[in-house]
């Protein structure tokens, strides 16, 4: 996609683990250690050598060790996740064990069973994860067990939204004749979902134009600007002219597709990007998903998914020459187009489990790709 394509990498930066969760890594995460680093207990038990019975020649408990040696017909107890003696060649678990005349009798077990060996999850030096992964819980505990303390990640891109259009009220009950802003909110949970973070957020008429401007150059830490509405033709629509004013270079202007046609992406001579969407809440949604998403991916260093095509099954509007976006569910190896896919209506987008794009042509039951909802 361009917009992933033209992006560069955030500089990358070392927090600590407890920071972490849900950033990118800048580099691939590699053991220090083996994992386990020495063998250890899978159960509680007898930690045994050779054929039983066994004498018991001491406790090893987990945090603490038994040093000595085990021979022929030792055995120690043991807890879970206590370092294995020396000698010992099993673990027989405590269920299956019976103590009589100062010995433990139990079913001989195969060599090695229930005993975790060094470096059986990882290797020293194993890559753990590539760069580019998104980091979760999963992966921030791997990294502890390791030895790690900090990651070397990608911050999460921050975001400024201008949310424009004079008809809008900010809260509550719409007025008679004025339109409830739904992309105040949804914008920033979508810049969540999708690895950002909406550092600013404002409404700005459409006229004057330099409100809008002004908007847009403000100083504020943000990577991007996401400016809703104004993107289309009218008189109102201000975006392209401005940016034309500043020099910047649009890098997709427009596309082949309904609803969002008149998304745009552009590169201020900051290096600031500017991501135009229409003002119409599904044909934002629709532009986000195309534009901000694999923006927003490329900043992060994160690799972008390949899409899931499945056959979709329902009726679509289609426009000759033209990509139609429908809000569907995904069950059983096909996709069904759920609710209404207008460019102002939302409620089939708010229970879809993704976005399908109907190529142009398409008929009931055709394959299209899939833009995944929810992460």
């Amino acid at each position: 996609m361009l917009a992933y394509g033209a992006a560069r990498p955030i500089v990358s930066r070392s927090v600590p683990l407890h920071d972490a969760a849900g950033l990118t890594l800048a580099e691939d995460l590699r053991t220090l250690r083996p994992v386990p680093a020495f063998d250890t207990a899978a159960m509680d038990g007898f930690a045994v050598s050779g054929p039983g019975p066994w004498r018991i020649r001491g406790i090893t408990r987990a945090g603490t060790a038994w040093r000595g040696t085990l021979g022929a017909g030792d055995g120690v107890e043991i807890s879970t996740g206590a370092l294995v003696p020396s000698g010992a060649v099993a673990v027989l678990p405590k269920e299956l064990a019976s103590f009589a005349d100062g010995r433990v009798r139990g079913p001989e077990q195969p060599e090695g069973r229930h005993i975790r060996r060094t470096g059986e999850d990882a290797a020293a030096g194993d890559r753990l994860a590539p760069g580019g992964t998104r980091i979760g819980p999963a992966l921030i505990g791997l990294a502890a067990a390791c030895g790690h303390d900090t990651l070397p990640v990608r911050p999460r891109p921050r975001v400024g939204l201008l949310v424009s259009g004079d008809e809008l009220d900010l809260s509550g009950v719409p007025r008679s004749g004025r339109v409830r802003d739904a992309l105040g909110p949804l914008i920033p949970a979508l810049v969540a979902e999708i690895g950002g973070e909406t550092v600013s957020s404002r409404h700005v008429p459409d006229l004057p134009a330099g409100g809008l401007a002004a908007a847009v150059h403000a100083r504020h830490d943000a990577e991007v600007v996401v400016v809703t509405g104004s993107t289309s033709v009218g008189d109102t629509d201000q975006l392209r002219r401005l940016l034309a004013d500043a020099g910047a270079r649009l890098v997709i202007d427009t596309v082949a597709c309904r609803p969002g046609h008149p998304m745009l992406l552009a590169l201020l001579r900051t290096g600031r990007w500017v991501v135009g969407l229409p003002g119409n809440p599904y044909a934002a949604l629709v532009a986000a998903r195309t534009l901000l998403g694999p923006l927003i991916a490329g900043l992060s260093g994160r690799p972008l998914a390949p899409l899931p095509h499945l056959p979709v099954r329902g009726r679509a509007q289609m426009s000759p020459g033209l990509t139609r976006v429908v809000p569907v569910s995904w069950a059983g190896g096909e996709a069904c187009i759920v609710g209404g896919h207008g460019a102002a209506f939302l409620r089939g987008a708010a229970v879809a489990d993704a976005l399908a794009a109907l190529p142009p042509g398409w008929m009931d039951g055709d394959p299209a790709p899939l833009l995944l909802q929810g992460g």
